[in-house]
């Protein structure tokens, strides 16, 4: 199997980094705004220029601060992302220059004994190439002039990558390798503070996130490798949703769309809620936002150390109110866990596994409208505008959610109410439980009269 090559992007804030990530990505993977400190987590993603293939970490803007800030923790994130990474992209502004953080930092990549590429972007149009002189100053032998935004001076950068040895993309068996053996997409959702970057730490046995006591660190979706029980995933580590109505500025908004656009690549969303405060009104909101979206979930109830008095009271008062909020996710796991002192994490994982397995169930034809026909015997349809509500036969059309079509004389008037009861039946019966389930239903005639008619 081909191995990558790992290309840190390093440099002061706002100097295009995140710009640079998405365009060698191929996505808008990164948060990109104005504002300098967007990104303050280390992201990683495989990324591509022409042939080439490698693995690009973008990093928080370097900035000086003392130990206890939030900055000073964004810091060991980069100086981390440096020391894991083979090539190091210095990042300098072509239309201010070097100032003296670019050189306090330029001397940090210089100690690394990485091989480094300075990269002088917004540079378009000949526009950032003043302060030429300054950078080559700073004492680096590969210096590129690009503009990630506008797409140029990728040409010099590709041929200082096959300078450096980074190789061709791979063909034939070596890029199957590449396609197989597909991780488990986990996204883990919750409002601020709930401690979703601790758990993942908590996982992983590292500081791979930025965690503290401010809310709000996290800003955009990362995404971090990881194993269990030989089972690969990818966890989704996304910022704290809080209710619309209290949402600030534009970064905030970017942050929730961003979080959001993560359910699409979800196959299990672990909602992360805070067990000294839980249940909220938002969690509520967030729970039907998944099922809306069509994903299995877990709920897991951090802090579970912090709650006092009789738990297991606490638990049945929270799952009988859980099943009042949403009921559409009747019977969905409920796990307690610590993040902060490593306790449930196993039960956590065992509850998501099982949770994707609900969600690709298939159920066999024949026994689905064996089910039907006890289920109608028990309760008969009710009787509409003075017809009699048939029932005829169902299927399974697909899973991920597991989706049904349901065939019926009366398609546009089905009673609500009895389409509850059939689907509370089949999640009961078929061990579907805390899965959303979709029933679309259809007006058909009996499907076996042509087959009489032949005879």
């Amino acid at each position: 199997m081909q191995v990558l090559p790992t290309i840190a992007i390093i440099g002061r804030p706002n100097v295009g980094k995140s710009t640079l990530f998405n365009r060698l990505v191929g996505k808008k993977l990164a948060l990109v705004d104005d504002q300098p400190g967007v990104t303050r987590d280390r992201r990683y993603a495989d990324g591509r220029l022409s042939d080439l293939r490698f693995r690009v970490i973008d990093t928080a803007g370097m900035d000086e601060a003392e130990a206890d800030m939030l900055e000073s923790r964004m810091l060991l994130q980069t100086r981390a992302a440096m020391a894991e990474a083979d090539i190091l992209f210095f990042m300098v502004d072509g239309r201010i220059g070097v100032t003296p953080m670019d050189e306090h930092f330029a001397q940090e990549a210089r100690a690394s004994n990485k091989p480094v590429v300075v990269l002088v972007n917004k540079a378009e149009g000949n526009a950032g190439l003043a302060f030429l002189g300054d950078v080559y100053a700073l004492g680096f032998e590969r210096v590129v002039a690009i503009s990630a935004e506008h797409n140029e001076g990728m040409a010099d950068l590709f041929d200082t990558m096959v300078e450096l040895g980074v190789e061709a993309e791979a063909t034939g068996d070596d890029a199957q390798e590449f396609a197989d053996d597909k991780p488990i997409n986990l996204v883990i959702m919750g409002r601020p503070n709930a401690g979703k970057s601790t758990l993942i730490n908590a996982l992983l046995g590292e500081e791979r996130l930025l965690t503290g006591p401010e809310a709000g660190i996290t800003r955009d979706s990362i995404a971090v490798p990881f194993d269990y029980k030989g089972q690969r995933f990818q966890l989704f580590d996304t910022a704290g949703m809080r209710k619309r109505t209290n949402m600030r500025g534009k970064l905030e908004k970017l942050s929730v769309s961003d979080t959001i656009r993560a359910l699409n690549f979800a196959e299990v969303v672990l909602l992360l809620m805070d067990a000294t405060i839980a249940l909220e009104k938002q969690d509520a909101v967030l729970g039907a936002l998944i099922e809306r979206e069509g994903r299995s979930v877990v709920i897991g109830l951090n802090k579970w150390d912090l709650v006092e008095g009789d738990k297991k009271a606490y638990l049945e008062d929270f799952e009988h109110y859980l099943s009042k909020q949403l009921p559409q996710l009747s019977g969905v796991h409920v796990v307690t866990l610590s993040a902060l002192k490593g306790q449930g994490l196993e039960k956590v994982l065992d509850a998501v596994l099982s949770a994707r397995q609900v969600w690709n169930k298939k159920i066999p034809t024949a026994e689905l409208n064996r089910w039907l026909e006890g289920v109608i015997a028990h309760h008969t349809p009710p009787m509409i505008r003075g017809r009699r509500l048939k029932v005829k036969y169902m299927t399974q059309t697909k899973a991920r959610p597991p989706t049904f079509q349901l065939f019926t004389n009366m398609d546009k008037e089905f009673p609500d109410a009895y389409l509850r009861y059939i689907v509370n039946g089949i999640r009961q019966t078929f061990d579907l439980a805390g899965t959303p389930i979709r029933v679309t239903i259809k007006a058909s005639n009996n499907p076996f009269a042509k087959y009489a008619k032949k005879r």
